[in-house]
């Protein structure tokens, strides 16, 4: 059997494929032949069982056109992408399916793969659907300012990290809301179920600090450090991030302030100990709070507003769409700087 759509055209009118998009080899799990019953104009659903999949699109019609990608749960896949009129262009990314489909600790969401494409003129004229054979994962344990938010307009920079992503390379986003170090280990629906899916190879970056606002620094401190070995045992590489800034302005126009720099009422400069212990376990780290800060302050207090929910729900900790995409910019960049993922599977 085969795993392959075909689409021509916005109204999918016609079945023909292009010969650039010829049918995948058959797969031993594929139940069924997945065809065009299975998209309308502007979505798709493919029936397959959890796993990673590797999606080829061709965009374009006749008019000029700009689509967009998303999936699962809200997740950007491939940013718009302008077509001229009559052209086409075609695009692959790696797609991970899993239940539950957004947050673990939230519903399970619909079985399958769904796929949406959006943008100011969406024109799909064909895709296909493979299981990927080695994709490389980037699994994410993180908190509300990561994870695959459910609704608008809240979303999480972990959420936004795939459209920055080639073939070959997919996010695993394992992160929660209200999450700490603490809730993280002890919740089975969180580590211990999160630990065993880690496969050699497998980067993982842990960005929790938000919600640790009682935690000692102790505790904080062996909280990562059993996060690092964990990983470790599973030949996973982990990767520490410190925490994107709440947008909490001093008088100056600067963040120099314990609420925006994540220090707790305990005085716990989370950061700092975040670097400490990447120092301490030799493991790669990302300064989120270091970039997010520097763009935060550039900005200044009226233009920062947009990469958080501030006009929407005077919210200075999550951040918008555009925030989120522009803070998995950052994520992607350093994950470049630091030859941790190939530059060829790196949309820049």
């Amino acid at each position: 059997m085969r795993r392959f759509t075909a689409l021509r055209g916005a109204t999918l009118t016609a079945l023909a494929l292009s010969t650039a998009l010829t049918a995948a080899p058959a797969r031993a799990h594929t139940a069924r032949p997945l065809g065009i019953d299975h998209c309308t104009a502007t979505a798709c659903h493919f029936d397959v069982p959890p796993g990673t999949y590797d999606v080829t699109v061709r965009l374009g019609a006749a008019t000029a056109s700009a689509t967009r990608v998303t999936g699962e749960t809200r997740r950007t896949l491939l940013p718009e992408t302008a077509v001229p009129a009559g052209g086409h262009a075609t695009r692959s990314f790696t797609v991970d399916v899993r239940t539950a489909e957004g947050e673990p600790t939230g519903p399970d969401g619909t079985p399958g793969l769904d796929l949406a494409f959006g943008g100011s003129a969406p024109a799909l004229d064909a895709i296909r659907v493979t299981p990927a054979g080695h994709a490389r994962r980037i699994l994410l344990i993180g908190d509300s300012t990561v994870c695959d938010q459910p609704a608008d307009p809240y979303s999480g920079w972990g959420q936004q990290l795939p459209q920055y992503l080639r073939e070959g390379l997919s996010v695993a986003n394992h992160a929660d809301s209200g999450e700490s170090t603490v809730t993280y280990l002890q919740d089975p629906r969180l580590w211990a179920a999160v630990r065993p899916l880690i496969r050699p190879g497998d980067l993982v970056l842990v960005q929790l600090a938000h919600n640790d606002k009682t935690t000692d620094e102790a505790t904080y401190r062996a909280n990562l450090e059993t996060l690092v070995a964990g990983i470790r045992d599973r030949g996973g590489q982990p990767v520490l991030v410190t925490p994107v800034v709440r947008r909490w302005f001093n008088a100056d126009g600067t963040l120099d302030n314990d609420t925006a720099l994540l220090v707790n009422g305990l005085g716990v400069d989370h950061p700092a100990v975040i670097r400490s212990v990447a120092a301490a376990e030799d493991v790669p780290l990302i300064d989120l709070t270091a970039k997010t800060k520097q763009l935060v302050e550039s900005l200044g207090p009226e233009a920062s507003k947009a990469l958080y929910l501030y006009n929407e729900k005077r919210d200075n900790t999550h951040t918008s769409v555009h925030g989120a995409t522009v803070f998995a910019g950052l994520v992607r960049d350093e994950l470049l700087a630091r030859h941790l993922v190939p530059k060829g599977r790196v949309r820049v």
